[in-house]
């Protein structure tokens, strides 16, 4: 599985390791990816989603059905 978040769309970026005598070897930066079950009231199910901590944040903040509505709207969402 890819290491993408379902809600944002964060994916590895590409960046430098920078030694002391500034030698430089390609490295991934990879986004805090968590698996974590949601429940929807409106649909009356659970769905299971890989999403960032910001994202998770963010679902704690305005609540799974308004992220999942922007998601959608955006294209990041598929579920």
């Amino acid at each position: 599985m890819a290491r993408v978040c379902d809600i944002t769309g964060k994916r590895p970026r590409v960046g430098n390791n920078v030694s002391h005598a500034n030698n430089k070897t390609k490295r991934k930066f990879y986004p805090n990816l968590q698996k974590k079950r949601f429940y929807i009231p409106e649909e009356d199910k659970w769905i299971t989603l890989k999403v960032s901590t910001s994202a998770i944040r963010t679902i704690n903040k305005n609540g799974i059905t308004e992220v999942l509505k922007k998601a959608r709207k955006n294209g990041n969402v598929l579920v």
